[in-house]
């Protein structure tokens, strides 16, 4: 079974950078979408932003609009999250996550990565 692989958290102060990694180890129809969640401490995991693998097609949430960019390397079959202006409320811990569609990668995602934690601190 494909494998999602996060990397890049830390601590970081408000109004920082960071830049998360997720790198598949195959690719397989529950990897053509692949995007990231998060979740925080007594919180829903919630949908961030998501790139479909072949149209380059991006969705993100409004509360990152703007600041968030999601990227895909395909030579490295990576995924990207750039991070900036980071905010005291972007602090969780950032899932990787795959799906065959955008549709579907807002429903029920097929993978998960173990999950890394991005601190932001005020």
């Amino acid at each position: 079974q494909v494998q999602l692989i996060e990397s890049g958290g830390g601590l970081v102060q408000a109004g920082g950078s960071m830049r998360l990694s997720c790198a598949a180890s195959g690719q397989t129809d529950d990897t053509y979408t692949r995007g990231w969640f998060r979740q925080a401490p007594g919180k829903e995991r919630e949908f961030v932003a998501c790139v479909h693998w072949f149209s380059g097609n991006t969705d993100y949430a409004d509360s990152v609009k703007g600041r968030f960019t999601i990227s895909r390397d395909i030579a490295k079959n990576t995924v990207y999250l750039q991070m900036l202006n980071l905010k005291p409320e972007d602090t969780a811990t950032y899932y990787c996550a795959s799906a065959p569609t955008i549709t579907m990668i807002h429903g029920t995602p097929r993978l998960w990565g173990q999950g890394t934690q991005v601190t932001v601190s005020s």
